[in-house]
């Protein structure tokens, strides 16, 4: 566990300059390889591929992350982003996002007939594996757009003959918001090949328009269905690939995408729990498998949804009551169901999971999650800050009220007390950056989870997207201190 002889501020700076090392480990490693014995596989990562994690595991107990996963590579490039304008990084930073790009339009242009025909894929394999091998038929059916719900794949450039959890769609509209942010860096634009930049955007975009409709896996690889995050982040990829469009002059595809984002729209209103007033991680129809109890709605997933997509405004942002009383309600759940939270200090907030009920290794906190919610915070504070007084609705006070111990008639809408409210909505963020600090060991590595028990790392080592939560938490938070510095 970490020391507490810096000031959090300092400890967080500390630990997001580490970060940003360790991510980048997983960015285009190319000096690894990865031997598959199962499979008669050599992997040596190709440029611009993006490791979960680059450690060499098996299940040896640890898991075997050693591929280009769309949701993961997508979260972790747009830290790279982040590290780039807040200077952390120069303009390596860029080549890295113009490698990411084009390795990603060449896996949007494989073709599982190929791998199909091939008469040695399933050859090397051990025959206590082959069960876990992709039939013919199914890999015959990864041909053209299908190629983007793909997954994951190998960090070489060809397609992944396990078995998975497929299609997941939120991958490619994580990918085009990554590269829609990028877009938006001179920088970029005058170094990058923009030909390929537009290619992969094209493509990312219209399998988002073109599927968004569709059932498909959660972010946790575990249920079909429809779910809350896919369809947050499908619609700010939609929102703003109309605006990008809209610049290019395509006005017919601009208006089809915001029409298809309306559309979303009302469909993610229907995941509100009327009832209990928060929002539900998946809708109860189509879902496979069909045992799955009312509690597992209640899941991380919706908050890291509202994060990655970033949205302004009061729905399904940082400003949503409902958004914020679902936090309030998982925050309430992982305080009783963790031996970690129970004695925990004053100051800290309480260590998040995924869901009631998970099982995966110790099926305890996860870095990204309690991250996750620390940069909800520092998003909050920062929105609050930038408001002005006849937006904060009556709904958003009593909840304000409730959240930071105030009284529901409190005067938030003057610039003091507004400015009182991202305060303490910063001040929030803290107490869950205390929390991540407290089970961060002196290395400053972050696995994928912390167990629920006595806060001893488990799972992946050195997860990309532990990093790259921390590193767009750490930013989140130096915007909001920004920002309340240039309030009132």
């Amino acid at each position: 566990m970490s020391s507490n002889a810096d000031s959090l501020p300092d400890w967080m700076t500390h630990q997001c300059a580490f970060s940003a090392k360790a991510m980048l480990r997983a960015i285009s490693a190319t000096q690894l390889v990865k031997i598959r014995v199962h499979l008669g596989q050599q992997i040596r990562p190709a440029r611009g591929s993006v490791l979960a994690s680059p450690e060499i595991a098996a299940y040896d107990p640890d898991p075997d992350y050693f591929f280009h996963w769309l949701r993961d590579s997508a979260i972790v490039i747009d830290a790279l982003r982040v590290l780039y304008e807040d200077r952390t990084l120069g303009p390596d930073a860029l080549d890295h996002i113009s490698d990411f790009m084009q390795f990603s339009l060449d896996l949007c242009r494989l073709d599982g007939r190929v791998v199909a025909e091939r008469d040695d894929f399933r050859r090397n394999v051990s025959a206590d594996f082959l069960r876990h091998v992709r039939s013919k038929e199914e890999l015959r059916q990864v041909t053209g757009d299908r190629v983007l719900g793909d997954v994951r794949y190998n960090p070489d450039g060809t397609l992944d003959i396990l078995g998975w959890a497929r299609p997941q769609n939120d991958g490619p509209a994580l990918r085009a918001l990554t590269a829609l942010r990028a877009w938006r860096l001179e920088a970029f634009r005058q170094r990058a090949d923009l030909g390929v930049a537009e290619q992969l955007l094209e493509a990312d975009l219209d399998y988002t328009f073109n599927h968004w409709r569709d059932a498909c896996f959660d972010l946790w690889e575990e249920i079909r269905g429809h779910h809350y995050y896919t369809r947050l982040v499908q619609l700010a990829a939609l929102v703003e690939g109309a605006e990008w469009l809209e610049q290019r002059g395509d006005a017919a595809r601009s208006r089809a995408f915001r029409a298809a984002a309306d559309d979303i729209s009302r469909c993610l209103d229907a995941h509100l729990d009327r009832d209990a007033s928060f929002y539900r991680a998946f809708l109860s129809d189509l879902v496979q498998p069909s045992t799955i109890p009312d509690t597992r709605r209640l899941d991380i997933a919706v908050v890291l949804g509202v994060i990655h997509a970033a949205r302004s405004g009061d729905r399904h942002g940082v400003l949503d009551p409902k958004v914020l009383s679902t936090l309030l309600r998982l925050e309430r759940l992982f305080t009783s169901e963790y031996k970690i939270n129970q004695d925990r200090a004053a100051d800290w907030g309480p260590a998040m999971g995924r869901y009631y009920g998970d099982v995966y290794f110790s099926g305890g906190a996860y870095y990204f999650s309690t991250l996750g919610v620390a940069q909800f915070y520092y998003l909050l504070a920062e929105s609050l800050a930038r408001l002005q007084a006849i937006e904060i609705s009556l709904e958003q006070r009593e909840m304000f009220a409730g959240m930071f111990d105030a009284t529901p008639g409190q005067a938030f809408n003057t610039p003091g007390g507004r400015r009182k409210l991202a305060e303490a909505a910063l001040k929030r963020g803290d107490m869950f950056m205390a929390t991540v600090r407290t089970y961060t060991p002196p290395t400053g590595e972050l696995a994928e989870q912390f167990s629920r028990d006595d806060g001893v790392q488990t799972s992946a080592k050195n997860l990309a997207w532990s990093y790259a939560a921390f590193i767009t938490a750490h930013a989140g938070r130096n915007a909001a201190s920004r920002a309340i510095g240039n309030c009132c």
